[in-house]
């Protein structure tokens, strides 16, 4: 009966998929006629040997190269991209580059890619728009390289298991490639990280091999050709997502930075059912809870110091520290194994030497330059704020992001504050490895704000003394 269900499920969801593809090939009024596309390869690549990564959340990363022909009238400054509504809301980045030559001749420039102010596309397709080089001239082509990260795209299914049944998820796509341009001829492959296929949607022509799955070639697709299909398969890696990664860096000019990150973390697989065994859950690894897991690997900038790692009970000591001359590396283990559905709260910190990450720029600014994303690589961080307390005295603070954040500023307080630290705000959502990219944060900063807490000290204490001496000093006993 429940085979049944899950078939008819399926078969209800290619009929609504089905549905929406002829929404798309009827509208393809937004189409850009005198550009074409006259090669393309799209490979989405599910695979944990290629991502080298321990957990499976990520569909990454999906590349795509084709080449574009001019044959308008005028020279072409962009080219754009649409994106299906369903995944647009799952895309985290973005990247394209121009290829020339072949090989060990080949060259790769990087290229702007922006959300387009373009109408979008037909039934809410999403267009990107890429900015070339030189213009693209009546007659010229240019191939292009497109890369792009999609997170949490994965849905279990049956959305419960036991402790002992495998992970068996969906996966939803195109067989063929939405474009605002017409492709003469067109190719898509996608790898699965398993050879356990349920069931897939079959679009002559298509091959499946092992783990592979293979559409076309298609040729002479119109616009907006969207095509449904949908995989089944067994995938057992458990799906790691960070729901909010709250990390605040506590600068002091007296040499130390201080971390603090606070983790929220759920496995977002399908959820468990049913009671837990302990037992069975240790004599049967390969088994039972199979798409579990236990423990995280958290990579840590060199020369780290002072490093710990607690939740809301108190300490947790099943933690291993490894360092070197060029990394540190955390493996820490949560109280309990994490199936699907669970959620675990923690605490890692730790300190870091100022000349490491502080600089000084020519103009005389100090600057911070550490990672904006989260140091356990193998999650999908559903949002990340980044808080970094300026010392007192700090003015005129200044960002420097490759990527567009939320900003804001705060003011906190700690000990022997006056006016208060700034606090600069950078807030993310939807961030994935790719965005463990350098960030700066500029400031001016005068040396002699460096003395007042050392000034207030020796002030109290003079006060004290002084106190204290006129205090002996005193006769105030009462005579006659």
């Amino acid at each position: 009966m429940e085979v049944y269900k899950a078939r008819s499920h399926l078969t209800l969801n290619f009929a609504l998929l089905a549905s929406l593809s002829l929404c798309f090939l009827s509208s393809s009024s937004l189409a850009w006629p005198e550009l074409q596309i006259v090669t393309a390869e799209r490979r989405g690549c599910i695979d944990l040997e290629d991502i080298n990564c321990l957990f499976l959340i990520i569909f990454l990363i999906k590349c795509w190269t084709f080449q574009v022909q001019n044959d308008g009238a005028s020279p072409a400054s962009d080219v754009f991209l649409a994106f299906p509504p369903q995944q647009v809301k799952h895309l985290s980045l973005i990247q394209a580059a121009e290829v020339a030559g072949k090989k060990r001749k080949k060259s790769v420039h990087q290229l702007d890619v922006k959300s387009s102010d373009q109408v979008n596309g037909p039934n809410g397709a999403k267009l990107y728009s890429i900015s070339l080089r030189n213009p693209l001239s009546t007659g010229g082509s240019v191939s292009l390289e497109v890369s792009y990260v999609l997170t949490q795209l994965l849905e279990p299914f049956p959305v419960e298991i036991s402790q002992s049944e495998p992970q068996l998820v969906l996966y939803r796509d195109s067989a063929s490639i939405l474009s605002p341009y017409v492709i003469k001829q067109q190719t898509t492959v996608i790898r699965i990280p398993t050879t356990k296929v349920e069931s897939f949607t079959r679009v002559e022509p298509s091959t499946h091999m092992r783990s592979e799955l293979k559409y076309g070639p298609y040729e002479d697709k119109p616009s907006y050709s969207y095509t449904p299909i949908v995989v089944h398969f067994q995938n057992n890696n458990p799906f790691a997502v960070v729901e909010e990664l709250v990390r605040e860096i506590e600068i002091s000019h007296w040499g130390n930075l201080q971390f603090t990150e606070h983790y929220t973390l759920v496995h977002n697989g399908a959820k468990h059912k049913g009671g837990f065994s302990r037992v069975e859950y240790q004599s049967r690894p390969s088994i039972s809870g199979v798409s579990s897991f236990k423990h995280l690997v958290a990579k840590l900038p060199p020369r780290v110091h002072s490093v710990y790692y607690r939740d809301n009970i108190g300490n947790i000591s099943t933690s291993h520290l490894r360092t070197s001359y060029s990394k540190s590396e955390l493996e820490i283990e949560p109280r309990y194994p994490l199936l699907g559905g669970w959620k675990a709260t923690f605490v890692i910190g730790y300190g870091l030497p100022l000349q490491d990450v502080l600089f000084e720029s020519s103009d005389g600014k100090r600057y911070l330059n550490f990672s904006f994303g989260c140091p356990i690589a193998e999650t999908v961080v559903n949002k990340i704020t980044n808080k970094v307390v300026l010392p007192e005295g700090s003015k005129n603070p200044h960002v420097v992001v490759p990527f567009s954040v939320e900003r804001s500023a705060e003011t906190k307080y700690t000990y022997l504050d006056i006016v208060g630290r700034p606090v600069v705000v950078l807030e993310k959502e939807n961030v994935v490895p790719e965005h463990n990219s350098l960030f700066q944060v500029y400031y001016d900063f005068h040396p002699m704000f460096m003395l007042a807490e050392p000034l207030m000290l020796t002030s109290v204490f003079f006060f004290l003394f002084v106190a204290a001496l006129a205090y002996l000093h005193m006769d105030i006993s009462i005579r006659k």
